[in-house]
């Protein structure tokens, strides 16, 4: 099956132009060290649903030694996982989904097309489908590297029930952006 057309044309946005660093993005995101996968924002378009960032692709990611020995690929599940976090970025920025904490809920039409290496940047760009709040969220996604569509799917996000989580889950600074 062939790609399709990308989400929003790269000529669109800028990667220099960062509107959310790390920081930034911790505010709104909970995963820390080896499962932050997002460095940097670009791009944020409320109305058409829109948001652009990427992952800087380091030879130092935990996963570089083993998958593979001697020919390091980016595992797909974690391209994936750069989508959520993408996706779950924007709707809690913007309040979409009506949630303290967004999880995983599911994928579809996955397609992976090229493979990233150390040294890529993985542009993301995600784009909403539909959300019902306090219930799901569904994006179509995509990961460029020079321009290429090297992943593409949809992605679904859902609520979690946050008076189930650990309570050493520090949840003050996410609930009260500054």
């Amino acid at each position: 099956m062939p790609p399709r057309d990308f989400i929003i044309h790269p000529s669109e946005y800028d990667l220099e132009a960062v509107l959310a660093d790390i920081e930034e993005i911790r505010r709104w995101n909970m995963q820390r060290f080896e499962m932050e996968q997002l460095t940097a924002i670009v791009h944020e378009d409320v109305p058409r649903g829109l948001c652009v960032g990427y992952k800087d692709v380091g030879s130092d990611e935990f996963w570089a030694r083993g998958h593979f020995p001697s020919m390091p690929l980016m595992p797909g599940v974690l391209m994936c996982e750069a989508a959520a976090q993408l996706s779950s970025y924007f709707a809690s920025k913007y309040n979409l989904l009506e949630a303290e904490v967004i999880g995983f809920g599911g994928l579809e039409d996955v397609r992976f097309r090229e493979p990233v290496v150390p040294g890529d940047r993985l542009v993301i760009a995600v784009e909403r489908i539909r959300v019902r709040p306090k219930a799901m969220i569904v994006c179509r996604f995509q990961g460029l590297v020079r321009d290429s569509i090297v992943v593409d799917g949809v992605i679904k996000g859902v609520p979690l029930p946050v008076e189930s989580l650990p309570a050493t889950i520090d949840r003050q600074a996410k609930s009260s952006p500054s």
